[in-house]
């Protein structure tokens, strides 16, 4: 049995170039997120793949698609968690549902569908979960601070988790890319904004530095060199130096 990679967030960006690269590696696919048009599309260009339409913000929509895996007889035996979208506003001032529904796809439905193959993974003593975090999460956002709050979550969470199932033959890592050429971009409001496209990775090269960390079972994944010394000086910055940087920051 080929093994079977399940991906959120799939129809755009890092989620399309982590089927490409999984499918590469030789797993059979399961391809999620709310445009089945996209994701058909995907599918037929991979080939050994399937799709679930479905919105992971959603109450019990995790549960829904754990129940079609199951139906289909399907085991997981990578999980990764990309699914997620950032907002760029003042806080107060950007709707209150689309936050909260943000809080609820970047971090509830991860730890759900964590959750939800982690004690298979341990029974059989493999299996491997990347968690899509971001460079946000090193620093609090003025301007994204949901998103950034978010993210720090993602990180901490995962940094837990590799840490309870390392011995396990479990491998848990967070990705932190930092601004990457997709969508999340548009969606955000910031891929107009000059700084971002100037230090923006292409998606290929993140994905392929993630996947590797993970093999590697490496807790923290950040790919590019300005990235990580980016998230290396927070480590070293008063806090209230750090924040007033990234409100300062024009992306």
């Amino acid at each position: 049995m080929q093994p079977v990679a399940l991906i959120t967030g799939a129809s755009a960006g890092l989620g399309v170039e982590f089927a490409r690269q999984l499918a590469a590696r030789g797993h059979r696919l399961v391809l999620v997120a709310r445009r089945k048009d996209r994701l058909d599309g995907l599918a037929a260009e991979i080939g050994n793949a399937r799709t679930v339409a479905a919105d992971l913000s959603r109450p019990g929509a995790v549960a829904e698609l754990m129940a079609d895996v199951a139906s289909a007889g399907e085991t997981v035996d990578v999980l990764v968690n990309n699914a997620g979208f950032g907002l760029r506003g003042r806080f107060a001032e950007l709707d209150a549902a689309r936050q909260r529904e943000m809080i609820d796809l970047n971090c509830g439905a991860l730890v759900e569908l964590c959750r939800a193959v982690l004690p298979e993974m341990l029974e059989r003593r493999s299996g491997g979960i990347l968690n899509v975090a971001s460079t946000a999460a090193f620093q609090p956002g003025p301007k994204m601070a949901v998103y950034f709050a978010t993210k720090a979550f993602v990180l901490s969470f995962t940094e837990a988790l590799h840490e309870e199932v390392k011995a396990h033959g479990v491998r848990v890592s967070a990705l932190c890319p930092g601004p990457t050429r997709t969508e999340f971009g548009e969606v955000a409001g910031i891929n107009s904004i000059g700084s971002f496209e100037r230090l923006a990775m292409d998606a290929g090269p993140v994905v392929r530095v993630g996947l590797d960390g993970l093999d590697a079972n490496r807790a923290v994944v950040i790919p590019g060199a300005i990235n990580k010394a980016g998230a290396i000086s927070t480590r070293f910055a008063p806090r209230s130096v750090v924040r007033r940087i990234a409100g300062s920051l024009k992306f």
